[in-house]
């Protein structure tokens, strides 16, 4: 990874774990699967996929281009991204998928998500919003084995807006999508 400014801070989120951060208008950080609200009283403001797709007209944001809040206000300017495969067609993975499996408690991105989001008032999976699924291999809505991204890649994003981001770093491990080991993800914030 290149040269950081010595504003950089990184936090490594573990494997199959959430995480929660804020970051102000104008700030830049770099991650991977996450949602975004915006930072004021009740979070009812938060990026929706389904507007960001429709003033795409379907495609997955590049650089310049803005995901959009469920307002329609754009919230985050891609940056950089070094994948360029994402996905915002699916869900985040939730508890009934590993429970049909036999797999009763496995933590899921929603799990992952509700947790890290419960100090931000949060509570439950039911609140959240689809998540923009970075690095996710989905070319016309179906789920490829494995992603086209490698270690080091990353999006990089700029706030907007005052935002409050939570991340997964998706456990999925039933199939090949997170290349046979779901591993920890690293969040630089302060770009």
């Amino acid at each position: 990874m290149e040269n950081l400014p010595a504003t950089a801070k990184t936090h490594i989120v573990p494997a199959a774990q959430g995480y929660a951060f804020e970051v102000t208008k104008g700030e830049r950080f770099r991650i991977v699967d996450f949602m975004a609200w915006v930072n004021e009283p009740g979070l009812k403001k938060h990026v929706r996929i389904s507007y960001t797709q429709f003033r795409l007209q379907g495609v997955s944001p590049d650089i310049g281009e803005h995901l959009r809040t469920n307002h329609d206000a754009p919230a985050l300017t891609i940056t950089a991204d070094t994948c360029k495969v994402h996905d915002m067609t699916f869900m985040p993975c939730f508890p009934e998928v590993y429970a049909e499996c036999g797999l009763e408690g496995h933590r899921s991105c929603t799990m992952n998500i509700t947790e890290a989001m419960e100090p931000y008032g949060i509570t439950s999976r039911l609140e959240l919003p689809d998540p923009f699924n970075i690095f996710m291999n989905s070319p016309n809505y179906t789920l490829k084995p494995i992603s086209n991204s490698k270690p080091g890649d990353y999006i990089e994003m700029e706030a907007l807006k005052d935002l409050v981001i939570g991340v997964s770093c998706c456990p999925y491990d039933l199939g090949t999508y997170n290349g046979d080991e779901i591993t920890p993800i690293a969040v630089i914030t302060g770009l």
